[in-house]
């Protein structure tokens, strides 16, 4: 897909998604950088429904390694349910530098395609809900859209209940 550039969307996400021989959909839109929410802002931007467009958050398991919870954009995490579905005691939001490193994106550019270092992943299971839903595609104003089964396949990511 070329955008008004000219130049072709690739982040490690896109990489990720193209390398996998399964269909997916890239959208752009002109990110609001007075946004508080860049899920919200990609719902609104894309015209489609919160349910269906998924945030990347990083985590810290029992203060000794990361994981990553997918859920939608117009809910929030549950920090006990991550940690019981990970199998930890306790979880708590990573330190934005611990996140840029361990995933290579900027924060709200965040993917949980691509890593930089593959994280334990947990989606929340309504993504199940959905034909297609969007994800981040590794920077701020790219969403990647694909089918829920090829995300948690991509991610070798596990479905739980995690939000509040």
């Amino acid at each position: 897909m070329l955008f008004r550039d000219g130049k072709i969307a690739m982040t490690p996400a896109v990489q990720a998604v193209q390398s996998a021989n399964i269909d997916y959909w890239l959208h752009h839109y002109d990110h609001d950088t007075s946004s508080e929410s860049y899920g919200l802002d990609a719902a609104v931007k894309l015209a489609v429904a919160a349910e269906r467009v998924f945030k990347t958050l990083v985590v810290t398991m029992d203060d000794n390694y990361l994981a990553v919870g997918v859920i939608p954009v117009a809910r929030l995490l549950s920090m006990k349910r991550i940690a019981k579905a990970a199998g930890a005691k306790k979880a708590a939001m990573a330190m934005p530098q611990e996140v840029e490193r361990s995933t290579g994106y900027v924060l709200g550019g965040v993917s949980p395609l691509g890593q930089k270092r593959r994280l334990k992943t947990l989606i929340d299971s309504s993504v199940g809900q959905h034909a297609t839903v969007f994800v981040s595609g590794g920077r701020r104003g790219l969403e990647i859209q694909l089918r829920p089964d090829d995300l948690r396949a991509l991610t070798a990511g596990a479905l739980a209940q995690i939000c509040q």
